[in-house]
């Protein structure tokens, strides 16, 4: 177990010299945030112009604007946008020329995926990770969802040492532990991490994405009245280049956003496993929040704390309503309920659970794999982060819990925080 980590200073952050050099170089290096500017360096990068489907632009258009527009953003939080947007257009262009060389990858099947859904912040990160150590399984590494199509240039086999993609990620990694020191004890990103699969959404611009590294509530209201399924039709394409570039059994995914969007989820994995964590809101709430307003002081001029305190139980509110909604969509034979409580007191014994409803055979070999993953990677080996909603956001856990009476009544969680 890490330290215990308390972070007394949300409201007026006490900068480092490496958050003032970095924030000084952002000021320095003002970025255009325009569709024209973004698809530009990435035609520049890759070499490539063939974008596909154009529908794209008006999506990323609306990212830059809302970015663009507001006048508390910091030069270095328009730098890292700026950064990301050429980083998904390059992917785009790399899927795309791939996809012409090659079509017989639009043959390759999904079958079956063991999908792990439930809030942000709700041990989804820590359980399809245990899961995942099943080297049957095919996962989603955060340094290969970041370029899921190498550049043709670099070699990528292994023989001349690590892949390139996994050095960048890696550099990436340590940047925002430099900046951002107790961001790993909240949210780690190691390379090697299992990452979220929505990252191969955003080369298609779609996802709630933006909503955790901006404040962007036209993109929410965009994103949510539009039919998200296209979009997980974008991330299976994307799924079946990496199945096709390195094979697995069944494929183990996670994210929170499929909570409100188990309709396109089902739609195009009509035979995955659902697994859906639970856990006191008001827990959930308050560390989404903690951590939001903790980075805002590298993207902000003014962190807001109480900004994502009301943004964040909101939008935490809204994912469970569409989840009781929608619930009926998943098979009840092929549903999970984990509980957060039940999963930290015997994590082996929800993990052999999910293998019994997902048909996959709990192997001694897969069982030893488990059990040394969870030994070398037990929670909290960065850090515990004391959170304290009364003295960081002046407000009474039992007004947050006030929002999420109706999550209480349907499924019942054990209240965390009092």
């Amino acid at each position: 177990m890490g330290p215990r980590i308390r972070i007394t200073d949300l409201r007026e952050p006490r900068l480092t010299d490496i958050q003032r050099v970095a924030l000084e170089h952002g000021e320095r290096h003002r970025v255009v945030l325009t569709v024209e500017a973004v698809l530009g360096a990435a035609v520049e990068r890759t070499g490539l112009e063939d974008f596909g489907r154009e529908d794209f632009r008006e999506r990323l258009a609306l990212w830059l604007a809302e970015v663009d527009e507001d006048p508390g953003r910091t030069g270095l939080g328009r730098l890292m946008l700026h950064r990301d947007c050429i980083r998904y257009a390059s992917n785009r262009l790399r899927i795309r020329d791939l996809l012409i060389r090659h079509p017989e990858i639009l043959e390759v099947e999904i079958s079956a995926p063991i999908v792990v859904v439930g809030l942000p912040r709700s041990g989804t990160t820590h359980l399809v990770n245990l899961v995942a150590a099943d080297n049957r399984l095919r996962s989603l590494p955060l340094w290969e969802s970041y370029e899921p199509v190498p550049s043709p240039d670099e070699d990528t086999s292994g023989d001349a040492g690590p892949d390139p993609r996994y050095r960048r990620a890696e550099e990436q990694w340590q940047g925002m532990e430099a900046m951002l020191p107790y961001m790993g004890a909240m949210h780690p990103m190691r390379p090697d991490h299992v990452h979220e699969e929505l990252e191969l959404q955003l080369p298609d611009f779609s996802s709630y994405q933006l909503e955790w590294v901006a404040r962007a509530p036209r993109w929410r209201d965009y994103y949510l009245a539009h039919d998200q399924t296209p979009h997980y039709e974008y991330l299976k394409t994307v799924l079946q280049i990496l199945q096709w570039r390195r094979p697995g059994e069944r494929w183990v995914l996670k994210s929170p956003q499929h909570l409100e969007q188990l309709g396109p989820l089902m739609t195009v994995f009509p035979d995955a496993t659902v697994v859906v964590t639970h856990r006191d809101p008001v827990s959930v709430v308050q560390s989404a929040a903690t951590m939001m307003a903790y980075a805002a002081r590298m993207s902000y001029t003014t962190p807001e704390p109480d900004y994502y305190l009301t943004y964040w139980t909101q939008r935490i509110r809204r994912l469970l309503e569409a989840s009781l909604r929608d619930h009926h969509l998943v098979p009840a034979d092929r549903r999970v309920d984990v509980h957060f409580d039940a999963f930290m007191t015997d994590e082996m014994d929800n993990v052999e659970h999910i293998y019994k409803v997902a048909g996959l055979a709990m192997t001694n070999e897969a069982r030893a794999q488990i059990g040394n993953y969870a030994t070398s990677h037990p929670r909290g080996k960065e850090g515990q982060v004391d959170y304290d909603l009364r003295a960081d956001f002046g407000v009474e856990p039992e007004q947050v819990r006030a929002e999420f009476a109706f999550y209480q009544d349907a499924v019942g969680v054990r209240e965390e925080v009092r």
